[in-house]
């Protein structure tokens, strides 16, 4: 392999997030197969950010066979046999990950997204500002691995903004809190810092609280579809069915994910339990078991 090959490869992967930790944990499979960064599941198969582009991979036999299935952001090693076939024979190691209790299990974890740096628990500076949730969505974050970050969105819709910032220091004095309008590409300069080559951000936050409209701003250009705006209550219709790994041009990595129904703890005893004792005792007061403390009748936590 000719030097100038060899740098375009490494620089391809950094750009994607590859590191010294996937670079270590893939030596044994380095003969034979080609790593690779998954960016969207199906039930078939997965497609996957190589370093000669994007291409579409199965999951091998003994992977299904074990029950192991890649994740959104997972590093793989890849097969690529003498009919262009790209298979995924491994899933390396995972420096972090954002689980939920498996919806087609009674007990089981489905892994959602892995190997992120930070979280952006993205919500709106309108209505939708809920501590309830947001003390929710920072319990996953912790337990991620990765660091949190409270990004409120629509503060062009806001009439005190730094009086909801402190009020949201107020339960999370040790996080960054960044007051943004994505709409009118204001504040945005502040979310620099992680969005970095190589870096990796997932998007968690509910319907409508701008997340696709966050992506455009990023990127300058429209690239993720955005729902009409209700008038009732400044919200956007939810428009991101799958999660999907991006690589932004202007560099960095964000993961976007569906709304809150797709978030349920999956081992919350140290994220959840010591932090928000408050909330788990109101859950037991809720109407249904099931209860996601959305808009269900009866929750005792919304």
């Amino acid at each position: 392999m000719h030097e100038k090959e060899a740098d375009f490869m490494d620089s391809a992967l950094k750009k994607l997030g590859w590191n010294d930790f996937f670079e270590e944990r893939f030596r044994g499979y380095a003969t034979d197969h080609e790593p690779g960064r998954v960016s969207a599941v199906n039930k078939s198969s997965c497609k996957v950010h190589m370093k000669g582009g994007v291409v579409r991979a199965r999951v091998s036999g003994k992977l299904r066979q074990d029950g192991l299935r890649p994740a959104v952001g997972d590093w793989v090693a890849i097969y690529r046999d003498e009919s262009d076939i790209f298979t995924i024979q491994a899933i390396l190691p995972r420096k972090s990950k954002i689980s939920r209790k498996d919806p087609g299990r009674a007990i089981g974890e489905q892994v959602m997204v892995t190997n992120i740096e930070a979280v952006f628990i993205v919500t709106s500076l309108n209505q939708d500002l809920n501590m309830r949730r947001l003390e929710r969505y920072l319990a996953v974050a912790r337990q991620s691995g990765a660091e949190p970050v409270v990004v409120l969105n629509k503060s062009d819709l806001c009439a005190d903004v730094e009086a909801k910032v402190d009020e949201v220091k107020a339960i999370a004095p040790d996080l960054s809190v960044i007051a943004i309008s994505a709409a009118e590409k204001t504040g945005l300069e502040q979310l620099a810092p992680y969005l970095q080559d190589g870096k990796t951000v997932v998007l968690l936050g509910s319907s409508g609280v701008g997340k696709s409209t966050l992506i455009n701003a990023l990127e300058g250009r429209k690239r993720q579809k955005i729902g009409e705006i209700r008038e009732d209550d400044g919200r956007g219709r939810h428009t991101t069915t799958v999660r999907e790994l991006l690589v932004l041009e202007r560099g960095g990595i964000i993961i976007d994910n569906p709304g809150m129904r797709e978030i349920q703890l999956w081992d919350a005893g140290d994220g959840l339990d010591d932090a928000f004792q408050d909330i788990i005792e109101l859950a037991k007061e809720c109407k249904f078991s099931d209860c996601r403390h959305e808009t269900e009748p009866g929750c005792a936590v919304k």
